[in-house]
Parts: C-alpha cells; structure tokens; sequence
C-alpha cells in the first residue's frame, strides 16, 4: 500500500473527502516528525510507540575495500508496535 492507495482508504474508512484524508495524514505525519526531532516519543495505546534511540559511534567494514570506517553516532527512528496490533495481525 502507498500514500495514495492509504489515503483512499483513511477517506473511504472516515467517510470524507480525499482531501481532508491527505491533510489529515500529513498533519499527522509532520507532528510525529516534529516530536521525534524533539527526542520525544509519540504514544498510540493499543497501536503503538514511535520514538528516537541514540545509536554510539563505533567501527565497521567497508564491504568493498574491507578497510575499517568510523560510524558517527546518530539517532534513528524506532517504532514498537502495541499488543493491541500485534493480536490483530496475529488474529
């Protein structure tokens, strides 16, 4: 599925128009983006968590020249799916 088919479906889901199912969707993709540059987590009971998680400097391999390479530290994104989700997908 992709943004266009998910819009679709959030507007036939919700009953409104295509429309206001996309700004709904990137209203609620840009608060969760927000947050989570802020280091914050977003909590959907029964869906799921979005958060950061830091990730240290450490060493790898270039796989073509196999010289070691220093890996900066960074932060990424990381979501845990809720118990609620994941009996529904079980289901």
């Amino acid at each position: 599925m992709n943004k266009t088919d998910l819009v679709a479906a959030i507007a036939e889901n919700a009953e409104i128009s295509k429309k206001d199912a996309e700004k709904a969707l990137k209203a609620f993709v840009d608060v969760v983006t927000c947050q989570l540059k802020q280091s914050k987590k977003v909590q959907l009971v029964g869906f799921g968590t979005f958060e950061v998680s830091e990730r240290a400097a450490r060493k790898g391999l270039n796989p073509q020249t196999k010289q070691p390479i220093e890996i900066a530290a960074c932060k990424a994104p990381k979501f845990k799916a809720g118990k609620a989700l994941k009996e529904a997908v079980n289901a």
